[in-house]
């Protein structure tokens, strides 16, 4: 997709503050510091519309942004946050719960994992969660640039059979550093989302 146009329309904590356009939206999961707002900026080919941070925890709502003026990206508080509250990872669990198992325009979910690491547990649960409810996944391994290309597959095999990865589940190996899988994600997210 050429994007032309992005920004960032609310950062919502609750329905009555999701955008009313009936646009279909594609949510963004993953723990804290996986590199959603790197895939963001990188997809959208903008240098910092989403706010990266070395601290983890930064994205506390549910911030939809507008592309092209057809579709919504909605990036999600990263999970596994140890330095936040009982109570406020509880708060953001049932946000992030209500608006996956609510909302209509949602028509896949990215779920983001470091492709360094084997997925935790919390990465599981996630996964787990959206084939309970019947949410599609695209499975998005990041940071594909920091292992060499001759232990990419082993990395996605671990990933793959961590989660017990569905065949029919969409996976893409992505660098928001050299830009590798971004057509590969945008290609799935438009078969989602046409």
């Amino acid at each position: 997709m050429k994007v032309t146009s992005s920004e960032i329309v609310i950062s919502a904590v609750k329905p009555a503050q999701y955008p009313a356009e009936n646009l279909p939206e594609i949510a963004l999961a993953g723990r804290s510091n996986v590199g959603k707002s790197s895939f963001i900026n990188k997809m959208l080919a903008r240098k910092s519309l989403a706010r990266t941070s070395s601290k983890p925890g930064k994205t506390q709502t549910l911030n939809f942004y507008i592309i092209n003026e057809v579709l919504h990206f909605v990036d999600v508080p990263g999970y596994g946050y140890a330095k936040v509250s009982k109570k406020e990872r509880e708060i953001w669990g049932k946000m992030i719960e209500t608006y996956m198992t609510t909302r209509e325009q949602l028509r896949a979910v990215v779920l983001l994992i470091d492709v360094r690491h084997p997925p935790t547990k919390d990465d599981v649960l996630m996964y787990g969660f959206l084939k309970h409810y019947d949410i599609p996944a695209i499975i998005v391994a990041t940071k594909a640039d920091k292992i060499p290309k001759s232990k990419w597959q082993k990395h996605v095999k671990v990933i793959k059979d961590t989660l017990n990865m569905e065949k029919t589940d969409s996976f893409v190996l992505f660098s928001s550093e050299t830009g590798q899988g971004k057509d590969e994600a945008w290609k799935i997210i438009k078969e989602y989302t046409a």
